[in-house]
């Protein structure tokens, strides 16, 4: 099994989220008014979105991704076992490379994850 995956993912923060504000929303003034049910509803559809053709990964990832990894198409790049949360690391290392993860929740949001490598 790879010690090392390459992923890129999809964030949307929440108003539970470990830090309500990020690059495209540096006040936070639209995460603090997100519930948690929200932000999972808007990341489904976006996930349908691509997973029935309609849009690539990486454009929904630039416009609607609340991690500065958006400015790369969600690309988080290599990473190893320990330097990601618990739950965002389980997801990746389950998935199959290409595959889209189902919603993963963490402190930071919520995430659909691709596995790229």
């Amino acid at each position: 099994m790879s010690q090392e995956v390459k992923a890129s993912h999809v964030l949307i923060k929440h108003q539970g989220s470990r830090r309500t504000a990020s690059w495209k929303d540096p006040e936070g003034k639209v995460i603090q008014n997100t519930t948690k049910e929200a932000a999972i509803a808007q990341l489904k559809a976006l996930r349908e979105e691509i997973v029935s053709g309609r849009s690539k990964f990486s454009d929904i990832a630039s416009r609607y991704s609340d991690c500065s990894s958006a400015k790369r198409g969600g690309d988080l790049g290599p990473f190893r076992r320990g330097q990601m949360q618990k739950p965002f690391e389980e997801a990746t290392f389950s998935l199959q490379v290409g595959e889209i993860s189902d919603i993963v929740d963490t402190d930071s949001g919520v995430h659909i994850i691709l596995r790229t490598a």
